[in-house]
């Protein structure tokens, strides 16, 4: 019991409760070339309507990087996506009269935010909030406190009157400080549909410091750079865009009286660039998935990257975290109109594949539809793989095999670009490559769940690596607790009662035949315990998924007794 100087009544609580967490092992990673949203930054997504929000609808040269992530969605509903930069200086927001480059919510704000640099000033007074061309189908008007510019602006049927004084200013002695403000898709690369509104913005206050009833700010940067899908603020305009104004009045306090101009600003957005991420920006991009305790993935897609980028993400990512896979597919040219090559083109790309058991790699890729574009494209199957793996996380478990015909059919296909014969799956399979299969009247399948070690082991099944992936992952998470205990024998005993009922679960749910732990003075011995150093040995005897299976049918004479033949063959 606590110490105490007087008599009394103690109190303690021994709490023991404490459960084994569960893990996510079903969220998505993918790092690639999109036409618009952030670069170098992880954006989350749960379907493919925000992914088309976030990163914009495909073209030519991002249908491959945008499907991979749709796929996956078609089977799952959490996916982290990078947009990969170029590297280089060609890519850039489209602006005024000048492109400048705005990778993301961190470089605004170190370099952008203040808005006084002279490229700012050249590019503003807003710039197209994701680079890329696509912002070069965005015009922005702004109308301010003039009652003749409004009621001769285009857009004056969409207010219900002309900015004038907010409240705030007002009841602080300034005047004139609001503008309307609208956001059109002047080329219709968003919508469609050319000149299309896409954002209104109404009665925001010039003043800096100008509030809204909720006290929210109502200053125009604030509001738009808060709020806005389409522009990010980048410098107050300048006097020469106003007509009829001697300074910019785009800026300060609710005291000022405001100057208006003679006509409405309106700028169409110009100077946008796109780039293509080399390889080695791609693998930059997923470095940041690299550190286990700030994301959590489970399962890295690689769409049509090179081995480059494959290799690098086995063996820097996940074979450092050791809880997430990593999918990889042939490459197009492997399978794509080859006419009998296929297999020997799709054993030369494997072997150029790192070894590993958190890899895994299928036979091919897909003949899908384009919605966006009305059209039909070949995207890889790895996506695919991985959602089916997600898929089955969500019906039973990871330690299930996703292949085969309960748990692997392949969404979203016309036909596959090579649907491999069964002789020709045997070669791909005792090279680790897993086939997907179109069977007649059944449906397209993964045929196989190996991952790509090429030792002999238990390891090189999907299902048993996904197994580990979880019981270290979580066994892991629930061991911190133990840090900065005693190693004593309460403590050891404290592990395994943790410990056992959680592997006695994972049995009853068919993930191991089999468990022990052992945690007790013989693996702690008092070296062990010197070094400041705990052991706990957990031993695991894997559930196999079935790949192989024999039915033997004997013809017996009609005066034959079962008992005496069976066995025999």
């Amino acid at each position: 019991m606590a110490f105490s100087l007087s008599p009394g009544v103690t109190i303690s609580e021994v709490d023991l409760t404490t459960v084994i967490p569960a893990v996510a092992t079903s969220i998505g990673a993918y790092a690639g070339a999109f036409a618009w949203g952030p670069v170098n930054e992880i954006v989350n997504l749960s379907d493919e309507n925000q992914l088309v929000d976030r990163f914009g609808k495909p073209d030519s040269n991002t249908f491959v990087d945008f499907f991979t992530v749709a796929n996956f969605l078609s089977y799952s509903n959490s996916v982290r996506v990078v947009r990969a930069d170029g590297g280089t200086s060609a890519l850039k927001n489209a602006g005024n009269a000048s492109g400048v480059l705005v990778r993301n919510e961190v470089d605004y704000a170190n370099n952008w935010f203040d808005g006084l640099s002279a490229a700012a000033n050249a590019a503003g007074p807003f710039i197209a909030r994701y680079p890329g061309a696509l912002g070069n189908s965005l015009r922005y008007s702004i109308c301010d406190a003039n009652n003749t510019v409004f009621n001769g602006w285009e857009y004056k049927t969409l207010f219900s009157s002309s900015p004038g004084t907010s409240s705030y200013v007002s009841t602080r002695g300034g005047s004139g400080d609001e503008i309307h403000l609208i956001v059109i898709d002047e080329d219709g690369k968003f919508t469609g549909t050319p000149n299309a509104i896409l954002e209104k913005y109404e009665y925001l206050s010039r003043a800096n410091d100008a509030k809204r009833d909720d006290g929210s700010s109502n200053y125009y940067k604030d509001v738009v750079n808060g709020k806005s899908k389409y522009l990010r603020w980048i410098s107050n305009p300048r006097a020469t865009q106003l007509s009829g104004s001697v300074s910019n009045n785009y800026t300060g306090l609710s005291t000022a009286t405001f100057a208006n101009s003679t006509s409405n600003l309106s700028i169409s957005l110009t100077s946008g660039v796109d780039d293509v991420p080399a390889t080695g920006n791609v693998t930059t991009a997923y470095d940041y998935f690299e550190n286990s305790d700030e994301v959590s993935v489970g399962l890295i897609m690689t769409g049509g990257h090179d081995s480059t980028v494959i290799n690098a993400i086995t063996t820097d990512i996940a074979e450092v975290r050791k809880d997430c896979m990593v999918f990889c597919s042939p490459k197009r040219s492997d399978v794509v109109d080859q006419y009998g090559s296929e297999v020997s083109n799709i054993l030369t790309t494997r072997a150029g594949y790192t070894s590993s058991s958190y890899t895994v790699m299928d036979s091919g890729w897909k003949y899908q539809y384009d919605k966006y574009n009305d059209t039909y494209r070949y995207v890889p199957l790895n996506a695919d793989i991985a959602g089916l793996c997600a898929k089955t996380d969500k019906e039973k478990d990871p330690w299930f095999s996703p292949g085969g015909l309960n748990r692997g059919f392949v969404k979203n296909l016309v036909k596959l670009a090579f649907n491999p014969s069964k002789s020709q799956r045997d070669d791909l399979y005792v090279e680790q490559v897993n086939p997907v299969v179109t069977f007649s009247g059944t449906g397209t399948v993964l045929f196989g769940d190996k991952t790509l070690l090429t030792r002999p082991s238990a390891f090189d099944r999907i299902n048993v690596r996904r197994l580990f992936i979880v019981l270290e992952k979580t066994i892991s998470e629930a061991a911190k607790y133990s840090l900065f205990e005693f190693n004593d024998a309460f403590t050891r005993a404290q592990f395994v009662s943790l410990v056992e009922p959680y592997l006695r679960d994972i049995q009853g749910r068919r993930g191991v035949t089999d468990f022990r732990v052992v945690c007790d003075e013989t693996n702690n011995t008092q070296e062990v315990i010197d070094r400041n150093e705990f052991v706990g040995d957990i031993y695991v005897k894997p559930s196999r998924s079935i790949n192989f299976i024999q039915l033997n049918f004997v013809a017996t004479r009609t005066g034959i007794n079962f008992d005496e033949v069976v066995g025999r063959f």
